[in-house]
Formats: C-alpha cells, structure tokens, sequence
C-alpha cells in the first residue's frame, strides 16, 4: 500500500488477511483485531479512506469480535432478500454524520443502480381493486417511504388457525388481532391471517399499523379500500390511533405520489398545516371509526 499509494483501499475480507506479527491463523479474533488496527493506524497516519469488508453470520451480524464494529468510523451494512432484486444500505455506526440515512439500490447485470423513488416501486400498479390490500406512508431512517400492505384472512381449515408474516413482527400482528377482537368485536381467532409487506422489506416502524389493520378488515369483510387512500398511524392497545413522527413528510410523500386521502391520527393535528397540503388530512381517533369511515 506504502508503494502503490492509493487513493482508496477495498480489503475483501478482513477475516482472511494475516499479520506475521501474531502466530494464529486467519479469522481468529487476535488475527483480525491485529489486522484492522493496523489498517486503522495505515488510514490515519496516510489519510487514505479504507473499506473493510467482514463476513456476517446466518443472522446478519458482522462476524467475528465485536472490537471490530468499536474500532472503525462508519459501519455501512447491505439488507435483503435474495428472491428480491432490491437492496437497502443502511448505516449502523457513524462516527461523523447521521445513522438514520438510507439508500434502496437494485441489483442489475451491471451492478448496483441506486433508485431515485422507491416508493413507485414498492407500490404495485394494478387495474382492479383488491382486498386486503393498503398503502402505509412509513418512514426508514429520514426518508419517507409508501409501501404496500398484503393480508389475507381466510377461514380456519385445520382447527388451529395459522399467523403467517413476511416482513413484519408476528407479535405485533397478534396485539393488533387481539385489538380488533376485544374492541371492534372481530372473530379472528377462527380466521387464518397471513400477512406480507410488498417487495421482501422488514418494517419495524410503528407507523405501519393503521395500515396493517385496514388491511386485514379489508380481506376480513372482503370489500376493496379505495386505491388512492393510505394510512399513518400507530394502534394502542385500547384501540386508540396515535400520533407518529414527522407526520408532514410522510404527507408530501403521498401527495407527491398523487393519493388524494391520507388518515391519520387526531392527536398529529397540532402543528399541522393542512392547509399547505392539496391532499386531503382525514383525522381519526379510535380503530372502530376507521371501520365506520371506510367500510
């Protein structure tokens, strides 16, 4: 490296690299400790920017010691599904700048090209209207994003009714199920509930419930929500819509991407200029009124 002089240095991968200055083999936790502090002094002392590239376990962790994540400046990490061409960069640790960025990339025969609007994309452009299916306006870091939420209830066939999830947290839809049989007087616990977040992302946002809940209803009393609607909003246990965060983002969003109704929580009013908006701010407070409004 002292030789060549570069102006960026890619190591693919730390775990294999050696140092003759500690006697183990490569990827044992003194070998790659020993190794990324020697690139770390290289990068400080030449103020050369340098990627270490690290193996990760079945679960998606960097692997091997946990120093490595402590010793460098950014930690920058790839997610996705491999039956999906999407992938989202997201930042773990940043030493000098914010961790809530994102980028979403597709995977071509070129390589990775960056998309300038995901949420066209995780969006589907269908004819007909369908069932069980609603547009929550989300948000990943501080990029707002709409994606579409899938759910269909079925009557339960086997005697134990299955809760099948893709994308979002299976404890989360048993609150919301358990919500809407106590509050709203729905028996789903006769009813087989599978739901799927549209385009392989993992939602953790709780923003997304509103949506979610819309969605079952909607394949539960089998009647379509109107295409150009979306939801924000997080359900509480006594079956209150509450407010979210950065509520005017996620409203431009929608209204850029032509929605003409976004419902959202009552308590999001303060401080909302509706009137800026062209598209219309529909305000609730309790599950059973969304039901009333749109069903």
């Amino acid at each position: 490296m002292q030789k060549l002089d570069p102006d960026l240095i890619i190591v693919d991968s730390i775990q294999t690299i050696q140092t003759p200055f500690i006697d183990s083999s490569p990827g044992s936790v003194s070998q790659i400790k020993e190794s990324a502090a020697e690139f770390q002094r290289f990068a400080k002392d030449t103020n050369t920017p340098v990627f270490l590239i690290g193996h990760i376990t079945k679960d998606g962790t960097i692997a091997g010691p946990k120093i490595l994540e402590h010793m460098v400046d950014t930690v920058l990490q790839f997610e996705g599904d491999r039956h999906y061409a999407y992938r989202i960069l997201r930042t773990l640790k940043n030493r000098f700048g914010s961790t809530s960025e994102l980028g979403i990339y597709e995977m071509t025969d070129s390589g990775m090209k960056g998309i300038i609007n995901p949420s066209e994309i995780l969006i589907t452009q269908k004819e007909d209207q369908l069932t069980g299916i609603a547009i929550a306006a989300t948000m990943e870091g501080i990029r707002p994003l709409m994606i579409e939420v899938q759910a269909l209830v079925t009557q339960s066939v086997y005697g134990t009714p299955q809760r099948t999830v893709t994308g979002f947290d299976s404890r989360r839809l048993q609150l919301l199920l358990a919500v809407l049989e106590k509050r709203g007087g729905f028996h789903f616990g006769i009813k087989d509930v599978f739901l799927n977040i549209a385009g392989g992302l993992k939602v953790e946002d709780p923003s997304i419930d509103l949506a979610v809940l819309c969605a079952l209803l909607s394949s539960y009393e089998d009647i379509p929500i109107q295409t150009h609607v979306c939801f924000a909003g997080e359900i509480g246990l006594s079956g209150e819509i509450r407010s979210v965060n950065r509520i005017e983002q996620r409203i431009a969003e929608a209204e850029k991407l032509g929605f003409e109704k976004i419902i959202v929580s009552k308590y999001n009013q303060k401080g909302l200029a509706k009137q800026k908006f062209n598209i219309e701010i529909v305000t609730m407070g309790k599950v059973e009124e969304v039901y009333r409004y749109l069903f």
